[in-house]
């Protein structure tokens, strides 16, 4: 009983020094958790208010969101009665062993702040970069998001991003769609040209300006071969691409062209 007793007697002191940091601990994080939202969320209707970028809006929010958490977290321990000196000396070698362990990730990480700053691509746009073509998603701290022609998510270092080529098809707001056709070579070259540049016109996906383009590209071994360039805008491109294909045929065909083909020949004795 008397071992009981100094049990007891421990328990309530323990309670009587620690339950008040305890408890008081307890509320600074729920206070603090629900400030936090409610700042983040001030914060976006700020930004959007603003019409700040989509992908600097995300990036920024993140940002703010885990440096007021960590902040939260250390006047937590604190009020717990953690010497903060110490805490902070442990963070930080703590944050070195992390920083040497993690340095593919802390370059992602710098390859996402550049990539907010320069702004090189925006979310939607469609781009090709790391061998990899696709509409931006999302623009996130480590990583980029694309959406693959195929519909395939694509996710991007953004150390690899920032550190190699991209081509922003969007950027310009108009694409030009390459296609080359062959012709034989007894067509009238004007004719030719004439019947394609009628077929791209008619297309209201292909702009006006700059004008489509029909020109002699190559004299090949068995045909004369025209470079067929339309405009067109960059979500517009697989749209102008393939009626340009097929519209092709169905010009030449229309005006007596013929696109050489292989032909096999048989001789009976």
């Amino acid at each position: 009983m008397e071992d009981a007793q100094v049990w007891i007697d421990k328990g309530i002191d323990f309670i009587m020094v620690f339950g008040p940091k305890i408890i008081g601990a307890i509320l600074i994080y729920i206070i603090g958790s629900w400030v936090i939202k409610k700042f983040v969320g001030v914060a976006r209707k700020g930004m959007t208010k603003q019409e700040y970028d989509e992908s600097l809006k995300k990036f920024l929010l993140s940002l703010v969101k885990w440096a007021l958490t960590i902040f939260l977290i250390i006047t937590v321990i604190s009020t717990l009665g953690v010497e903060t000196t110490s805490f902070a000396a442990l963070i930080a070698a703590a944050g070195l062993a992390i920083g040497l362990a993690l340095q593919g990730s802390l370059s992602n990480f710098a390859g996402g702040v550049l990539l907010i700053i320069f702004k090189p691509y925006k979310i939607g746009d469609l781009i090709e970069a790391q061998g990899v073509l696709g509409n931006v998603k999302e623009i996130e701290i480590f990583t980029t998001k694309l959406i693959t022609p195929q519909n395939k998510l694509a996710i991007i270092p953004n150390g690899a991003m920032a550190n190699g080529n991209i081509i922003n098809y969007t950027a310009e707001g108009k694409m030009r769609v390459d296609t080359t056709v062959g012709v034989s070579y007894d067509s009238d070259l004007q004719k030719t040209k004439d019947a394609l540049l009628a077929m791209l016109v008619v297309n209201p996906k292909v702009l006006k300006d700059p004008a489509p383009s029909v020109n002699v590209s190559e004299l090949a071994d068995s045909s004369v071969n025209l470079a067929v360039r339309p405009f067109c805008k960059p979500e517009d491109y697989w749209d102008v691409y393939f009626a340009t294909i097929e519209g092709t045929k169905k010009a030449l065909d229309s005006a007596g062209i013929e696109i050489p083909y292989p032909h096999e020949v048989q001789i009976n004795k």
